[in-house]
């Protein structure tokens, strides 16, 4: 008898904690696109999204586009490195063509695989030189929703090399996790309280009965 008074306990107190409904990562990477780094920000459109998840483009194509822009620097300088804000900034993903279309919010032939923004400053890094050439990434957290209408969080790494006609858009890479937790209101945890309570009081009875 204890022993089922043990595990209707332990049963209802699991109930009070945190529930993890789902966690996981999708996976994006990207190339190229035109870009624009100033004190500004760094403005970049059109890099071509060549993976999404378990989706990849065929050589040669893409799955959709990349778009996304930051506030502007604020810390450092564009050509040592430094960190820029995330104020004013947005960071979108875009799917084109039939390998999307059985998602949410398909329509004309695209969807809006991931819509949000940059969290915090993002560090901009210089990561190498050749000749007249260096290269550089910037680095941050990503927030926003995903196209089936769920609250993610990630990070990115864009990576961009200079020409001597200008900085051009190298590749990037970024990863979305997401998950959520479910938290018991603290009506649902007093009547929790009061249940628990009272199975206990009503095993005890039982208990002197016996």
């Amino acid at each position: 008898m204890r022993r089922v008074v043990v595990l209707a306990l332990l049963t209802l107190l699991a109930l009070t904690l945190p529930i993890a409904a789902w966690a996981d990562d999708i996976g994006l990477t990207n190339q190229f696109g035109n870009i624009s780094v100033s004190n500004a920000g760094v403005f970049t459109t059109g890099s071509e999204l060549l993976s999404f998840g378990s989706f990849a483009a065929a050589p040669g194509q893409s799955l959709g586009e990349i778009y996304f822009s930051t506030g502007g620097l604020i810390s450092g300088s564009l050509a040592a490195g430094g960190t820029f804000s995330a104020v004013g900034s947005t960071f979108d993903v875009i799917g084109h063509g039939i390998w999307a279309k059985s998602l949410p919010g398909w329509s004309h032939g695209s969807v809006t695989l991931f819509s949000g923004s940059f969290f915090g400053p993002l560090t901009w890094t210089l990561t190498g030189k050749s000749g007249q050439n260096l290269t550089y990434s910037l680095t941050g957290e990503i927030v926003g929703m995903l196209y089936d209408g769920r609250d993610v969080t990630g990070t990115t790494t864009q990576n961009f090399r200079t020409t001597t006609r200008g900085l051009l858009a190298g590749k990037g890479f970024i990863n979305l996790s997401y998950s959520s937790l479910t938290v018991p209101e603290p009506g649902t945890l007093g009547l929790l309280g009061t249940g628990l309570v009272g199975i206990a009081g009503m095993f005890r009875r039982k208990l002197i009965r016996s």
